[in-house]
């Protein structure tokens, strides 16, 4: 990898998605500078404009503007949020021939440009999407990064932490498995500040845990289909855990975060592109994080891989 100076960022793609995570990286001062490519180029000047309204009130004089494809040679990050929206009643997977045609249009044109840097993608269906832009880009695989189950597991912390009042910074649980209906809830390690949540729970809660995981773990599953069906898509919390993401990579951080990886062994698969927990830092993912799973969560995160691999191999990538 180039060993390039300075945070610049380029964001392909300023949908809802695209331009929320601007956005949230202008008001986070996560970058030095920051590019929006889109089809649209009207809409996509009129974010810069927007966007370069607010910057004296940032918390940094980040430098945003338009560009083209070129501007990726010298580019730290590329963010891709391209591709077609998930229609209501639609699953993540049943986007995916759609997508990967989009997707392999634009990785061939960042990578014209010389780009040698990190891809982070959030088109759905992501672990699908994100396997296919290794594949076409040819990169290493700790430099091709998926937003994975960062969002899942944010809603998972977030009820957690709603049910038993506390912080969701106090939840450590995480979401693993495909960005979609196979997700997996890892309930065996889920604690808060260390305690387990039955014994958490046991001190003041009356109501049968059991019942409120399974309530949970459906909540969590089905907020994207319930937040499309009630204003069209999702794209403040995506948009936040790409910018999560983005500090990690671009502030070497060497922080665990819930992202679509490539497996080459860890929990007993390989060549699957899937939400796991990974440490990421500015060469993107340093390793897979193997956390202990329960026999029926290990049967539960089988079924999952099972489910992205049979669609990868339906399609040429």
């Amino acid at each position: 990898m180039i060993d390039i100076k300075g945070n610049k960022v380029v964001l392909i793609g300023t949908g809802a998605v695209g331009s929320s995570y601007a956005f949230s990286m202008l008001n986070q001062g996560v970058c030095d500078e920051l590019v929006l490519i889109d089809l649209n180029e009207k809409k996509s000047m009129g974010d810069v404009m927007d966007l370069n309204h607010g910057v004296l009130y940032a918390p940094a004089t980040t430098k945003v503007r338009f560009g083209h494809y070129t501007d990726c040679t010298d580019a730290t990050l590329v963010v891709i949020c391209a591709g077609e929206n998930q229609k209501p009643g639609e699953t993540r997977l049943q986007l995916v021939e759609k997508n990967v045609l989009i997707s392999k249009k634009i990785v061939r044109q960042v990578m014209d440009s010389g780009f040698d840097g990190i891809f982070l993608i959030a088109t759905n269906p992501v672990d699908i999407l994100t396997y296919a832009t290794w594949k076409f880009s040819g990169l290493p695989k700790e430099r091709v990064i998926g937003s994975g189950t960062i969002l899942d597991t944010a809603r998972f912390r977030y009820l957690l932490g709603d049910y038993f009042g506390v912080s969701p910074t106090s939840v450590h649980a995480s979401i693993i498995g495909e960005h979609g209906d196979t997700e997996v809830a890892v309930w065996s390690s889920a604690n808060i500040s260390g305690i387990p949540l039955k014994d958490y729970a046991a001190r003041d809660h009356t109501e049968n845990l059991e019942d409120k995981m399974i309530e949970i773990a459906v909540q969590v599953r089905d907020a994207a289909y319930k937040i499309i069906e009630a204003k069209g898509s999702t794209y403040y919390g995506i948009a936040m855990g790409l910018t999560r993401i983005s500090r990690a990579i671009l502030q070497n951080q060497d922080v665990i975060l819930t992202v679509s990886a490539l497996l080459d062994g860890e929990f007993g698969h390989k060549d699957v592109y899937i939400g796991v927990p990974a440490v990421v830092n500015r060469q993107g993912v340093r390793e897979v994080v193997e956390i202990p799973l329960s026999v029926r969560e290990k049967q539960l995160f089988d079924i999952s891989v099972n489910a992205l691999k049979k669609v990868q191999e339906s399609f040429s990538i």
